[in-house]
């Protein structure tokens, strides 16, 4: 039985003379959020696809004959639920996102997905479906051929399959019926601008980026994530005021995190985080415990007493390593750049960073967030 017992010793790193984070690239605003109310929206409708080859839904499925029994109607054509058999026909759910702006005739794709027992939409057909907004109006109109990324095929109780065939795409499948234009500004006469990480600093700095191009008192912050800004009178030259706002360079609050995962062993963290004075020991002691079992059969003593019977003997052998590489060292730095770059060098395997950088954090001695995915 092997036993590794991980204690702190041997590696002493002495950190001091903090130094300054990097002054962060310039960005421009539109990178950092949105405009209230300019969003997508989403859209859902109820269709069929057809000329699956067998992998429809079976009979057991209503819902499937009912709606091949409407559309049929539709075009004409009077036959009963019940004399459909017919596992050519999936009953699907169609979703797609309507961008924020939209005109008549624009397209956009759409997401198929079955929601009965077919086995594969795979080489399937989308049917005329209308998709329908929260209002329950509908904005656009869903037809053609499936793409879809998997398969599935069976025989003499064999199968093979690959990602998921219920799913499926129609590239450009959608027309849009309806037009829509976002609103940005509101009853008042203002624009938000929604920050997509809150920051008191970094809205300052926004506000003041645009109040020293577009006039004082023009934005002003209402919260970590809204910049209030005043749109101009009448609408007028609203695209251009929109596209100077979006274009106005500020240099972001930087984000103090360490995101560590432990599944693959991945710490990222800005060279430039930094980390109080702090002294940290880590080392390794192998512990190693081998058990022999030997057994005695005193088979003459054993035929003359009754007795006298087999002895089972446990010899055990107990062994530490203390390890050989322990090292110390010295740094004048105190960022994590630094302390993982003195760690490599010590060959510091990168799980034992993360158990370092977590005891940093408890300690008090790490100023930033780590995020443990």
């Amino acid at each position: 039985m092997t036993l590794r017992i991980l204690t702190w010793v041997a590696l002493a790193l002495t950190i001091s003379s903090p130094t300054m984070p990097a002054n962060a690239q310039e960005v421009p605003v539109r990178a950092l959020g949105r405009f209230d109310g300019w969003r997508e929206n989403a859209l859902v409708g109820y269709g069929l696809v057809t000329g699956l080859s067998g992998s429809g839904d079976s009979r057991n499925s209503t819902v499937t004959r009912q709606a091949l029994r409407n559309v049929l109607s539709r075009l004409g054509t009077t036959v009963q639920a019940e004399d459909i058999n017919s596992r050519n026909v999936a009953v699907v759910i169609v979703t797609a996102m309507l961008p924020a702006s939209a005109n008549l005739g624009d397209r956009i794709d759409v997401v198929v997905s079955s929601i009965g027992d077919a086995r594969s939409i795979a080489g399937g057909t989308l049917l005329m479906t209308a998709l329908a907004g929260p209002d329950q109006q509908t904005y656009a109109l869903a037809q053609g051929p499936l793409i879809v990324g998997g398969h599935q095929f069976e025989a003499q109780f064999n199968m093979a399959q690959r990602n998921y065939p219920t799913t499926g795409r129609v590239a450009r499948g959608a027309t849009i019926e309806r037009a829509v234009d976002a609103r940005v500004v509101n009853d008042r006469g203002e624009i938000a601008f929604l920050l997509a990480e809150p920051d008191f600093t970094t809205a300052q700095d926004i506000a003041s980026a645009i109040n020293a191009k577009l006039g004082y008192d023009t934005a002003r912050v209402a919260n970590a994530d809204r910049i209030v800004i005043r749109a101009p009178a009448n609408g007028a030259g609203l695209a251009g005021f929109l596209s100077t706002i979006e274009n106005t360079q500020i240099r972001p609050a930087h984000q103090y995190r360490v995101v560590v995962n432990e599944r693959t062993g991945t710490v990222v963290a800005g060279g430039d985080v930094m980390i109080s004075p702090v002294v940290i020991a880590q080392g390794d002691i192998k512990v190693q415990v081998e058990t022999r079992n030997e057994g005695s059969q005193p088979q003459f003593i054993s035929g003359l007493a009754n007795d006298v019977s087999s002895l089972v003997i446990s010899n055990t052998k107990l062994s530490v390593d203390e390890g050989h590489n322990d090292a110390t060292i010295r740094m004048g730095a105190s960022t994590i750049g630094d302390l993982v770059q003195g760690l490599n060098a010590l060959h510091v395997d990168t799980r034992r960073v993360i158990s370092i950088l977590q005891a940093l954090k408890t300690a008090g001695a790490l100023h930033a967030d780590i995020v443990v995915e």
